[in-house]
């Protein structure tokens, strides 16, 4: 049983295609929880997916704390979160429930407008494949790994980094615990994660000029 946690910030006109990737999974997960985390541009997904649970925050809480609060509403045995400007190949929950480990990650697929600044970010780690960039993270850990949901909640989420001008990267720092903590892991050697680099992404890494990387294509 896997709940699907989509977290969107600013997200909005992108979001209903990530839903719809759930929707269409050939496996349906038990649960499905959207949040917006005050920025308010989501209202408009309630009418179109009534199946889907929304929480639409009035403020921002901020990633750690957004992610621990939706965390603490899952009450089935796995758990995984996905950016609302992401989605998932339509096999995936199907695959992932036929793992037993506490962690199961899997390969990505770097795709959209900025799609090359995976190549500065992390040098040498992806390839290219049917014009995207195909990213193996065979035990490793990303931000929409499943997990366990009361290894999770043992372990919480929280900042990997004290300084404030860091980003908190609190997937991974939940994934150094888990493992501390025991956990097992398995990995599914498919790109079942299309992770999309656009000129709205939260995330904006010092690495790479993306208004200087799209003047020069």
């Amino acid at each position: 049983m896997i709940t699907i946690v989509i977290a969107s910030y600013g997200y909005g006109h992108l979001a209903a295609h990530c839903i719809e990737s759930i929707l269409s999974q050939s496996v349906s997960p038990h649960r499905v929880l959207f949040v917006d985390d005050g920025v308010g541009d989501c209202e408009h997904l309630q009418s179109l997916y009534p199946e889907i649970e929304f929480v639409l925050r009035p403020e921002n809480l901020g990633t750690v704390a957004n992610f621990q609060d939706m965390l603490s509403r899952v009450e089935t045995e796995y758990v995984m979160f996905l950016g609302a400007d992401n989605w998932l190949r339509s096999d995936t929950i199907k695959l992932l429930s036929a793992e037993n480990a506490d962690i199961v990650t899997y390969d990505i697929v770097v795709t959209g407008e900025l799609k090359d600044e995976i190549l500065s970010r992390v040098p040498g780690e992806s390839q290219e494949v049917n014009g995207d960039h195909y990213w193996c993270r065979d035990n490793k850990h990303h931000g929409s790994m499943m997990y366990r949901t009361s290894l999770g909640k043992r372990v919480r989420y929280e900042k990997r980094f004290a300084d404030p001008n860091t980003h908190s990267q609190e997937d991974w720092r939940l994934w150094d615990m888990m493992l501390a903590a025991g956990a097992s892991v398995s990995s599914i050697p498919e790109g079942l994660l299309y992770y999309r680099r656009h000129r709205e992404n939260f995330l904006k890494y010092k690495t790479v000029n993306p208004l200087k990387e799209v003047v020069a294509v």
